[in-house]
């Protein structure tokens, strides 16, 4: 984005985005944004259930070399429940709180996905989004850290900042989110609660599976889709706030207007995924407010599109974008955003 200050909207320049309040942004929505649509949510619900019924049919019947798409597509159907539970996570599926809950453990489940666990440490995200040192989702190291880490570490964070970035979601789900110390004490018996339902729920579908279909047929037809789903995950969550024009910064310099209005990036994908995955990659809408049902971000868009159109960082998934932030976005620059590995180890 080229400077200017030439006036925009409702009377913004751009040198006062930085200043720009996030409740000011969110006034400027329109109402019916946050409002929950029954139908709407329980046909998303629907639609989830019956394309992975679809995908798990075509594991089983279709032919052997037929697998690589049918694992895509379940994958990809499953990463919808994900976002259903999303959207249980942040109350905006339902406007009982029981129901949320009911509806995002079961969402969850299949994922082996403690549901309370994920929604505490996603809503840290939300409230610290590109600060750095305090995000919890790719927030990047800086030089210095880098430097002071184990050579393990260091090897690991590499990798998942390079061509592996998609199992960094993998990692994220294992190593924050069975630990207790993560989570305050008036959180915790909400934290065992999720844990014990994932780990009794692996503990009875696993063995059965193996028990039923052989070692193989865990293979295909769970952790196969499931690596599909931390595919997305991580594809959509790295995109989200990771390309080069974002930065992250220091707690003393970050404000949250402007945070969440110019550090989230908003991405189109194949149709069939956003339709699959809820509309998942509308995202800027839903880091100027969680309370937007995902059948509404696309409106939601289209209003912050309006009003602060230039400010908006908007793209179009490719591997050619894949590469450009595999390839840069590796550690914290204080003026660049980012700088590379081999910029620093020189």
């Amino acid at each position: 984005m080229t400077a200017t200050t030439e006036k925009f909207a409702d009377g913004l320049k751009e040198s006062e985005i930085a200043d720009i309040q996030l409740k000011d942004i969110i006034k400027g929505l329109p109402s019916d944004c946050f409002e929950k649509n029954p139908v709407k949510a329980w046909s998303f619900v629907a639609l989830s259930v019956v394309t992975a019924i679809i995908g798990y049919l075509g594991i089983i019947y279709l032919p052997w070399y037929c697998l690589p798409l049918t694992w895509i597509f379940t994958g990809t159907a499953l990463t919808g429940w994900f976002v259903i539970g999303h959207d249980c996570g942040h109350r905006s599926f339902a406007k009982r709180r029981w129901v949320n809950d009911l509806v995002g453990h079961i969402a969850f489940l299949p994922l082996i996905y403690p549901f309370h666990c994920w929604r505490l440490l996603h809503d840290y995200h939300h409230l610290h989004t590109n600060k750095l040192e305090v995000d919890n989702a790719w927030d990047p190291l800086t030089p210095e850290a880098y430097a002071q880490t184990h050579p393990v570490v260091r090897a690991f964070y590499r990798a998942i900042r390079g061509r592996l970035w998609w199992i960094g979601s993998i990692f994220h789900w294992a190593l924050l989110h069975f630990k207790l110390s993560n989570f305050a004490d008036r959180d915790r018996q909400k934290v065992i609660t999720s844990i014990t339902t994932v780990v009794v729920f692996g503990a009875i579908v696993f063995p059965t599976l193996i028990i039923t279909t052989g070692v193989w047929g865990f293979v295909k037809f769970w952790l196969m889709p499931w690596l599909v789903y931390h595919f997305w995950m991580s594809t959509f969550t790295i995109v989200h706030h990771t390309v080069p024009e974002i930065k992250f910064k220091p707690a003393d310099q970050w404000k949250a207007g402007e945070a969440q209005l110019t550090g989230t990036v908003h991405c189109d994908y194949p149709r069939w995924v956003e339709v699959l995955c809820h509309d998942i990659n509308v995202h800027i809408p839903h880091h100027i407010s969680v309370a937007i049902p995902s059948y509404n971000l696309r409106k939601a868009h289209a209003s912050l599109k309006e009003n602060y159109g230039p400010y908006l960082q908007q793209r179009t998934f490719s591997w050619a974008l894949m590469k450009e932030i595999s390839d840069r976005c590796h550690l914290y620059h204080p003026e660049l955003a980012y700088q590379t590995f081999e910029s620093v180890e020189k």
